[in-house]
């Protein structure tokens, strides 16, 4: 759903392989909250581990981790907005082991804490109840261009800069 397969590089992939990646996409798709280590995702298309995951990442843009951690996010997001329930429960639901790590990587990803987003939508007014849902769901996608791992360090690397510059020389 939404990613689509990527062919800028100027060769199209074997139809036969397409179809063995989208039977793990839909599989993750389905079952989003559970664990999908490579090489389980490579026995579902009955390819290599190495090669599902170049094959992947060339055919949707994005290696299969990254796509799994879309769409928890996504998922989250659909929650958070739409029910009450507790966000540990969102958390556990959407296949995070821990709160902790749901909310560093959900604001890592979305900029804003659950709560935040939460507290945004539930004050916002809605008129989506006529907009198709995989339109409001594609507009709410994170855009996940890097691994999370490395939009922290970049981020802690640009803060140590601004403090850098900020120092009065002696």
């Amino acid at each position: 759903m939404g990613m689509k397969p990527d062919n800028s590089r100027g060769r199209a992939q074997d139809p036969t392989l397409l179809r063995r990646l989208l039977r793990a996409k839909d599989r993750m798709d389905a079952a989003s909250h559970e664990e999908w280590p490579v090489e389980r995702l490579a026995n579902v298309s009955g390819v290599s581990e190495a090669h599902f995951a170049r094959s992947f990442k060339e055919a949707f843009g994005a290696p299969p981790h990254r796509y799994l951690l879309t769409r928890r996010i996504e998922r989250a997001e659909a929650l958070l907005r739409d029910t009450d329930r507790p966000i540990i429960d969102i958390a556990l639901e959407t296949g995070w082991q821990s709160l902790g790590t749901f909310g560093r990587v959900f604001k890592d990803v979305t900029g804003e804490s659950p709560t935040e987003l939460r507290a945004r939508e539930q004050a916002a007014t809605h008129a989506l109840e006529v907009v198709p849902h995989c339109y409001v769901s594609a507009a709410n996608r994170p855009n996940l261009t890097m691994a999370v791992s490395e939009k922290r360090r970049r981020e802690v690397s640009d803060s140590r800069d601004a403090e850098d510059e900020t120092e009065v020389p002696k």
